[in-house]
């Protein structure tokens, strides 16, 4: 007869150790932590398993304060100031806002890393980068006529891109990574511009993927490094709008009605 599985395996995790008066993160006891480790350096160690270089920890940092926030135009904070009119807690504020980072909202950047997986892959193996990223976004439009991580609604250029890039050219200079993210993510804007006046240059998704792939961290954590990023300023803004006593604040001022679509007869 089998032996019983041990109850205390339930929740095995090699992540945090718990016992009276110890806590410790991935071995290390938290006050061995506690002033001296970056925030980004604790999401590198926790979702990693072990300490970033403080250039990998550096362009991490970058990555998430330039998601931080777009202001109320994006959904996620439009509603966390509207959840905070309900009467709700901060928590359930943040909550509504983080429930709605999906695949449109929020979702990019994971989806961008993939493709960015791809091809790097494929010009590994064939050693032609453009070539590389027209087969794998040909591939990718398929079932999508948007590629992820490139054009802005709001900006033609976004201004992140830039300041981004550059730190990755950065670390790529010194040795700290490799580039090949950076190469795939420039490939797609070559052939994007194909044929335009004015390309289709990489936004915050694109330009944030191309870090997190450089840094090695899988398309899926992508989307949860974003949440954790947009998370600040969800806070700030449902903290902002708890401070200003309005109520039910609905999407739009009362002076305007939506459009009313009669039934048709």
């Amino acid at each position: 007869m089998a032996d019983a599985p041990d109850p205390a395996d339930w929740w095995a995790t090699s992540i945090t150790r718990i016992e009276p008066g110890v806590i410790e993160h991935r071995g290390i006891p938290v006050q061995d932590l506690i002033g001296t480790t970056s925030f980004a350096e604790m999401v590198w160690l926790m979702t990693r398993g072990d300490r970033p270089q403080p250039q990998q920890a550096a362009l991490l940092e970058a990555a998430l304060v330039a998601s931080t926030d777009h202001g109320p135009q994006a959904p996620s904070i439009a509603i966390s100031r509207m959840a905070i009119t309900c009467g709700v807690g901060i928590n359930n504020a943040m909550a509504s806002a983080v429930n709605v980072l999906g695949d449109v909202h929020g979702g990019a950047g994971e989806q961008c890393l993939g493709l960015l997986d791809e091809i790097v892959d494929r010009a590994d193996a064939e050693g032609d980068w453009d070539a590389a990223a027209e087969e794998c976004v040909t591939r990718f439009r398929e079932h999508s006529p948007h590629v992820p991580g490139f054009g802005h609604r709001f900006h033609p250029v976004d201004p992140r891109r830039d300041p981004l890039l550059g730190l990755v050219e950065d670390a790529r200079d010194g040795g700290f990574v490799t580039g090949r993210h950076l190469q795939a993510g420039l490939a797609i804007e070559r052939l994007l511009a194909r044929g335009r006046a004015r390309g289709v240059p990489m936004n915050i998704d694109g330009a944030t993927a191309i870090i997190y792939g450089e840094l090695g961290f899988p398309a899926a954590l992508a989307r949860g490094l974003f949440v954790l990023s947009r998370s600040v300023g969800i806070l700030a803004h449902a903290w902002e709008e708890a401070g200003s006593g309005s109520r039910l604040k609905g999407p739009m001022p009362p002076s305007i009605l939506p459009t009313y679509r009669p039934p048709e007869t």
